[in-house]
């Protein structure tokens, strides 16, 4: 046998095929395969097992996280800082590197879990007939051709063609996303127009049993399934960098040549303007370079996404990746599905109706909460004998209940079919206790739903409900469906004969409902008289005799409602300027109802594309479709990856959304995935970046608030950094210029001791500031922007640089003509005099940067209005260095290191007045800026 006569690409083909004709085509029959010709077929088609993906050894990915530019950078720093005989700093740099290396390892490592969560979700054992007899296997030996038995609870292992089924219904979530319970058939499918998961008569690999039991044939094993079709397209894609993990990459890349490029020129002009000593040249030169070297980058990136992640796990999103908070920031378009996540995933129902009446239903979920009002008068069941009869006929003809809060779930949670479920809820609305109906009106006998008939009967015994009845069927289904077998229909407690008005009534009702996004019900009954001609035994109970002449009730409309908090959140992404695209299995009139009640979708015809329609447009086409509004439905995995892809390559940064393994591609393949803590299935928290606890999108739109949040953080951190940058290349260049007629205003080691000592601590306050309320007033950063750009130049070089430059300059002047100047270029190193200079240039340097923190914290806002003392970090960090530079000012072995001398209470005066002109300049700038935006 050839494989492909076995493993079916086009899945319609077998689909249109009777049981008979699927078997005959894959050469067994309903005794199964004999165990010889099982044998053979595992060894053509190998093990029903998922393929281990090739990575890359292990050592090798640790060693990646140890040299990237930025790493090698501050492997360099702390080498210089050895030659500069500073091994505290040095190892500390060190030691910085090493731990944010072990860091992005261990979540890297974590990440690649994806497909040992698919192998848990396929069952280790099926049941099979082979030779047959019924056997149980392993489900790895299951083979094309294995006739497999199913039962409620089976987790299906293969992809197979139903020959039997008795009410099966089957959960196909993980697969497409969409919790209702499929119910399957084994008649042949000739309709064109449905995708591989539509398809009633088959079933596949990772889904399961919820209700009913079947025999099917295997038709597709291992990475042949859809399942594994799935996984491949997991494991294909490669780990793609964050925004910020490139942007990062190329501002080391241009620090490292501003950085080299400025060493050389002081070493050049060291060494052939001002006519210094090669070796002195080189160490000031190395200096230069080191302290335009960013060494708090990493750590202050580090800290602030952290702190973004503690504060996001405080509002339900648990972060899996640091990367990816900043990710979020940069999002342009976040493609969510429908179910659970803009919902609640729970089916309520929102009016009945019968001829010449409109009910609404108050309440939403499962728990029984809420009235059924007539108007403004809340009825009940017991007061209006046909709103009575129709919540019984809908409540007994169901095979969902409702199970209350207890111990291990705090919430109502559903056993069975979720539009089943809200018919028992509503009943209770009305006044209806379901045990006492239940006891006066047990079943009896069942007529299972199936695709055709659209509709399932039940068959109860009772004795109060008409006179001359100890019999009643139920029926509930498609409105179409049920009207046409009507004769009768309830009007104000009459029955009477059914015309074409009333036909008419019914239908405008449907319709109504259905624009709504409303999924409706038809409901009717047909007492079993005891001379209705029917025969006594329940087993003559066939749908052609019950499922006739039967007594209209009324409708039934529910639709699962949007979570309440959703219509602000996606409000506030519109503010922001970040599109929302719905991409559901769900169908399209249900997802545009949504998709409009809560602001996705504004225009009165958005485009409408479902997964069938899809596979017929181009990626042209389909890019074009995109620039639109536009809403997804009934789309299969590889659909929504293939949006997600349109999407990337026309500049968006995506983000996505999902729960099912169906979404574990587009969730890898998304710039930043979203998978649901709640309903996710363990394939899709593996796939993703980030995993909402409450399965809220509003989660979301907060956590895009952080992402940008930690953007502004590093920009205000690399704003205080270059800032400090300038400060000590004033000195240095006065110096340069003067041909070393300024004795070096800092030395070598007080310019290396602001760099890695008492710039870094503030530096890390300003990783934490909290979101600001203007973060969501703008749209995302365009993906050309760079961290590194000519305004943030402009701003630490020529704006905050230079006037702590100048302030340096003056302190250090100061100190000179109070206690005299040095003679000789270079004669006052190590005396005195030249020491208290040097030590106010350094403290001038530092309370210029305590005002340069203050004024980094806001873009736009008076420090004033957030108040000054809010960011305990920068609090801290401005003591911190303040008590280094005393440290270094007195403590007499620092002295010698840094060439630093004692300054008295005149020169700390002076120095506290420091930061005011730089804090008083920067809020005029402010203040002008926010007057000219008005």
């Amino acid at each position: 046998m050839q494989q492909e006569k076995i493993i079916f690409k086009d899945l319609d083909s077998i689909a249109k095929l009777g049981a008979d004709e699927a078997l005959a085509l894959l050469e067994t029959d309903k005794g199964g395969l004999e165990a010889d010709e099982a044998g053979r077929r595992q060894q053509a088609f190998g093990k029903n097992v998922l393929k281990e993906p090739k990575g890359k050894p292990l050592m090798l990915v640790f060693a990646a996280h140890f040299i990237s530019p930025m790493a090698l950078l501050l492997w360099a720093g702390g080498f210089v800082a050895l030659i500069a005989s500073m091994p505290t700093l040095g190892i500390a740099v060190w030691l910085v590197n090493i731990i944010n290396g072990i860091f992005s390892f261990w979540q890297e490592y974590r990440a690649g879990k994806a497909t040992d969560a698919l192998k848990k979700m396929l069952p280790q054992y099926a049941r099979v007939i082979r030779s047959g007899e019924e056997q149980k296997v392993f489900a790895e030996e299951l083979v094309p051709g294995d006739v497999i038995l199913l039962e409620e609870g089976d987790r299906i292992s293969s992809d197979a063609r139903l020959l039997e089924c008795n009410d099966l219904q089957v959960n196909q979530s993980a697969l497409t996303g969409e919790s209702n319970p499929v119910r399957k058939t084994s008649e042949p499918i000739l309709n064109d127009n449905l995708s591989s998961f539509e398809t009633p008569n088959l079933i596949f690999a990772g889904t399961s049993v919820s209700n009913g039991t079947g025999k099917a044939v295997v038709i597709a094993i291992g990475m042949q399934t859809e399942f594994g079709k799935i996984a491949d397209l997991t494991q294909q894609m490669e780990e793609a960098k964050s925004p910020l993990q490139k942007e990062l990459a190329r501002l080391t890349k241009r620090v490292t040549l501003i950085a080299t490029g400025i060493g050389v020129i002081f070493f050049l002009g060291n060494l052939f303007y001002a006519k210094t000593l090669a070796a002195f040249a080189f160490m000031h030169a190395l200096s230069v370079m080191v302290s335009f070297i960013p060494e708090g980058l990493l750590p202050t990136v580090t800290l602030s996404l952290a702190m973004a992640v503690q504060r996001m796990a405080k509002q339900n999103a648990l972060v899996k990746h640091l990367s990816a908070v900043e990710t979020l920031g940069a999002t342009t378009v976040i493609c969510s599905d429908k179910t659970g996540t803009l919902t609640q995933n729970e089916m309520t129902v929102s009016n009945v109706w019968m001829p010449g009446h409109e009910y609404t239903v108050t309440g939403a979920g499962y728990a029984p909460e809420g009235e059924i009002k007539l108007g403004n008068t809340a009825v009940r069941a017991s007061d209006d004998p046909d709103l009575g009869r129709l919540l019984t006929a809908a409540t007994l003809c169901s095979n969902a209940r409702i199970v209350a809060p207890g111990e291990e779930n705090p919430n109502y949670t559903v056993l069975g079919d979720p539009t089943e479920a809200c018919l028992g809820v509503v009943a209770q609305k009305g006044g209806i206790v379901l045990k006492e109906l239940q006891a006066t009106a047990p079943r009896i006998r069942e007529l299972p739903f199936d695709s055709r008939r659209k509709r399932m009967t039940t068959i109860h015994q009772v004795r109060e409900f008409l006179p001359d009845t100890d019999r009643i069927a139920f029926i509930k289904g498609s409105p179409e469906e049920v009207m046409r077998l009507c004769s009768t229909i309830r009007l104000d407690g009459h029955t009477s004969r059914i015309n074409d008005e009333h036909r008419s009534a019914i239908m405008k009702a449907n319709d109504t409902y259905a624009k709504q996004g409303l999924r409706v019900l038809a409901v009717a009954y047909r007492p079993l008289t005891k001379d209705c001609g029917l025969p006594r035994e329940l087993s003559s109970y066939t749908i052609e005799l019950i499922e006739k002449d039967l007594s209209f009730a009324g409708l039934i409309a529910m639709s699962d409602p949007p979570r309440p908090e959703v219509t602000a959140a996606v409000e506030q992404c519109h503010e922001a300027s970040v599109r929302i695209i719905m991409i559901t299995g769900d169908y399209g009139l249900t997802a545009q109802s949504i998709a409009k009640r809560i602001g996705i979708v504004e225009g009165e015809h958005p485009r409408m594309i479902t997964g069938v329609e899809m596979d017929d447009l181009s990626d042209s086409e389909l890019k074009e479709a995109l620039a639109g509004e536009i809403i997804f439905a009934r789309m299969a995995p590889e659909q929504k990856y293939r949006v997600v892809c349109c999407l990337q390559e026309s500049g968006n940064i995506v983000a996505v959304t999902g729960d099912g393994v169906n979404d574990s591609p587009a969730l890898k393949k998304a710039d930043i995935g979203i998978a649901m803590g709640i309903a996710g299935t363990d394939v899709a928290k593996e796939a993703a970046d980030m995993i909402l606890t409450d399965d809220n999108f509003a989660s979301i739109v907060k956590a895009i608030r952080e992402g940008r949040t930690v953007y502004n953080n590093i920009r205000k951190f690399l704003t205080y950094i270059l800032t400090s940058n300038m400060s000590t290349a004033v000195p240095d260049f006065s110096f340069l210029l003067s041909r070393g007629g300024i004795p070096l205003p800092l030395p070598i080691m007080q310019n290396l001791a602001v760099d890695l000592g008492t710039d870094i601590v503030p530096a890390l306050g300003l990783g934490v500031e909290p979101p600001r309320s203007e973060v969501m007033e703008k749209p995302p950063r365009a993906a050309d922007e760079r961290l590194l750009n000519r305004k943030l130049i402009c701003k630490a070089f020529l704006w905050y640089g230079l006037l702590a430059g100048a302030l340096a300059m003056g302190a250090y002047f100061y100190a000179n003509m109070l206690n005299g100047w040095p003679r000789v270029p270079l004669a006052g190193v190590g005396t005195a005099v030249y020491a208290t200079a040097t030590t106010m240039t350094f403290g001038a340097i530092v309370f210029a940067q305590v005002g340069n923190v203050l004024n980094c914290r806001t873009e736009k806002e008076s420090v004033f209005k957030i108040g000054i003392f809010s960011n305990k970090r920068v609090m801290s960090g401005i003591v911190i260095e303040v008590a280094l530079l005393a440290c270094l000012a007195y403590v007499p072995f620092l002295q010698r290191v840094f060439e630093t001398g004692p300054i008295g209470l005149r020169e700390w005066i002076i120095l506290a007045l420091v930061p005011v002109p730089v804090v008083l300049f920067e809020e005029i700038r402010k203040w002008i800026i926010r007057k000219r935006n008005k």
